[in-house]
């Protein structure tokens, strides 16, 4: 079996995932783990799909030629090297204001994590007004990596953009 992942952007309408499943299903793939989401009046998706690897051409060339007014991009296979690695969960919560998301992400790729899912949204803040940020992050530190110095890292960012940083793994 080969795995593709297949990213798709485009104007929400109805129907548009069953029409991505419905190819998918017609090539003889299945549809493995997906996350797809309308935000702000666009449709956007990732989704990973296996399949036999005597089909994922035919599987990848259906794919692109349906996308219409959606744009689809097809990846895959991409050789994963072993490593020895050990996960970390974070979340993050905090008065929302541009550039938490670059500061977070720098600390982690400073340490040379890999963020393997990454979730984050604002909403209003009910008794004190303005907006609140919330992360949820999964990711990987190769080679057992220093789960100390990047706490160490969080902790002082955390104190100095004003966000609360909780870290387990």
């Amino acid at each position: 079996m080969t795995t593709l992942v297949i990213t798709v952007v485009g104007d929400d309408r109805a129907g548009l995932v069953a029409s991505l499943a419905d190819i998918v299903n017609a090539h003889g793939g299945n549809w493995e783990t997906s996350e797809l989401a309308e935000l702000a009046g666009a449709f956007a998706g990732i989704v990973e799909v296996s399949v036999a690897a005597e089909r994922s051409d035919d599987l990848r060339a259906a794919l692109e030629a349906a996308a219409g007014t959606l744009r689809v991009t097809v990846h895959g296979p991409a050789a994963v090297p072993a490593m020895a690695a050990r996960t970390v969960a974070l979340t993050v919560m905090g008065n929302d204001r541009p550039g938490i998301v670059r500061e977070i992400t720098g600390a982690l790729s400073a340490r040379g994590a890999s963020i393997d899912r990454m979730s984050t949204q604002t909403t209003d803040a009910a008794m004190a007004g303005g907006r609140l940020f919330e992360a949820s992050l999964t990711a990987t530190l190769v080679d057992g990596g220093g789960v100390d110095e990047l706490v160490e890292d969080l902790q002082n960012l955390a104190a100095e953009i004003q966000v609360d940083v909780t870290l387990t793994d």
